[in-house]
């Protein structure tokens, strides 16, 4: 199963979860966690490096479980769609464009207190959950710090929503699926309201809506400039998963379980008849061709949304 995973999300999938162990293995001696997490861009600690950094770091095994969980389920099928580099340049960017965001809202706030009027080293009470303390300002720009992989999970949960809008999916704990446009409108819709009501929860909502936002004007620009992105890879895996079909279509048959082999003697007849499978099987080969060259030719959003449907359908039985 996880040899199948494709190039980009399982290094993803590696890093993060060895980060993760590197945490907690390294806890007593070095906190990689206050050296990855991004700051507040006026904090003493601040380095621009951790706009990347802060990416790959999680608090617990709930947060990472759920955006690891996340980044399979969806950024697998946007892969094998846009290619390795095009993903990579999409994750990452909506990270960035995540913890942008939240350098503003910390920046929002570091204003509205009164902090730019003082100057670093000027004490301040500080109210925490046994009391108020005394610290200075920079100690207390410090503590502003964000981690996670969540903003850039939530842009690739928006590229899918816009990608494949009608595909059904499930979510806990609704019994019945829903279209991929609405579970994106919904989780949206969810991190607005938390933004404004759920301000205290220590929760980044709005890096993950920034995640999003960033997805959003990236895959509009790409859409309207597709010149201007070299689909190189995405063409060399189209061009491979090309290959890969014409292999399967060149190797034997073999007999389908509800099936009896005719080749093996003492047995009846197939209840399929072999020129008609053959001559099916060729027919959906034939039009996931046309759907690969059409891509080479004018790009992936050229496709209408039955050829996206088709081909994601094509990558699902690889």
């Amino acid at each position: 199963m996880f040899r199948n995973i494709p190039t980009v999300t399982k290094n993803l999938l590696i890093i993060n979860v060895l980060a993760f162990v590197a945490t907690l293995v390294l806890s007593g001696q070095f906190n990689l966690s206050e050296h990855g997490k991004l700051y507040f861009f006026l904090a003493p600690d601040f380095h621009l490096w951790q706009l990347i950094t802060y990416q790959f770091l999680h608090a617990d095994f709930t947060h990472i479980f759920f955006n690891m969980f996340a980044l399979w389920m969806f950024g697998c099928v946007i892969e094998r769609v846009w290619g390795l580099q095009k993903f990579l340049v999409y994750y990452l960017i909506c990270g960035i464009g995540a913890g942008l965001c939240q350098e503003i809202v910390q920046y929002v706030e570091y204003s509205s207190n009164g902090l730019a009027e003082m100057g670093i080293d000027n004490l301040i009470p500080v109210h925490t959950n046994g009391g108020t303390i005394m610290m200075t300002v920079g100690e207390y720009l410090n503590s502003w710090g964000t981690i996670g992989a969540s903003g850039a999970v939530y842009g690739i949960l928006l590229a899918f929503g816009m990608t494949f809008p009608n595909e059904r999916i499930f979510i806990f704990p609704l019994p019945v699926p829903i279209k991929a446009k609405w579970f994106v409108c919904i989780y949206a819709g969810i991190e607005l309201f938390s933004a404004y009501s759920s301000s205290g929860d220590g929760v980044a909502h709005v890096a993950h809506l920034g995640g999003m936002l960033f997805g959003l004007l990236l895959i509009l620009y790409w859409r309207r400039h597709p010149a201007n992105f070299n689909m190189g890879s995405s063409r060399q895996y189209f061009d491979n998963m090309k290959r890969s079909f014409e292999s399967r279509r060149k190797q034997p048959e073999q007999p389908k379980p509800n099936q009896t082999d005719t080749r093996q003697p003492g047995y009846g007849p197939t209840r399929e008849d072999d020129m008609e499978y053959n001559r099916r099987k060729q027919e959906r080969q034939a039009e996931v061709d046309a759907i690969l060259d059409k891509i080479r030719k004018s790009g992936y959003d050229s496709l209408t949304k039955e050829e996206k449907q088709r081909l994601f359908e094509a990558s699902r039985e690889r």
